[in-house]
């Protein structure tokens, strides 16, 4: 059962609360590389969903999405790494979304100030 609800404010500061105390975040992955998919909040771009937790992660790892493998990266390569590389590359971060895949779709800078409070 997942802890995130429709709230995607508290589903986003339980993202960053989370990925601070275990130090992961975990994302979905393939042979051809980190899911991504369309944003529908903005025109024309990309957004790769990330999870606080093994569990929320497993639970969209299903229908068209069961081909992926749930993996986890280290905060601190996700923050230093990764938040930069897809800023460069224009790539949204999807924090917690929930079983209705709403959540909040941040620009990678964005995300990367909230674990500086």
């Amino acid at each position: 059962m997942s802890k995130l609800t429709s709230d995607v404010a508290q589903n986003l500061e339980l993202f960053i609360r989370e990925t601070k105390a275990t130090e992961l975040v975990w994302g979905l992955r393939n042979e051809e590389g980190w899911l991504a998919c369309d944003s529908t909040e903005f025109e024309n771009s990309e957004v790769m969903p990330f999870w606080s937790s093994e569990e929320e992660a497993k639970l969209h790892n299903v229908e068209e999405w069961a081909d992926f493998e749930v993996l986890h990266i280290p905060l601190d390569i996700f923050v230093e790494d990764w938040l930069l590389t897809l800023a460069e590359d224009g790539v949204l971060i999807g924090a917690n979304w929930n079983t209705q895949l709403d959540g909040k779709e941040l620009e990678p800078s964005d995300l990367a100030k909230l674990y500086l409070k």
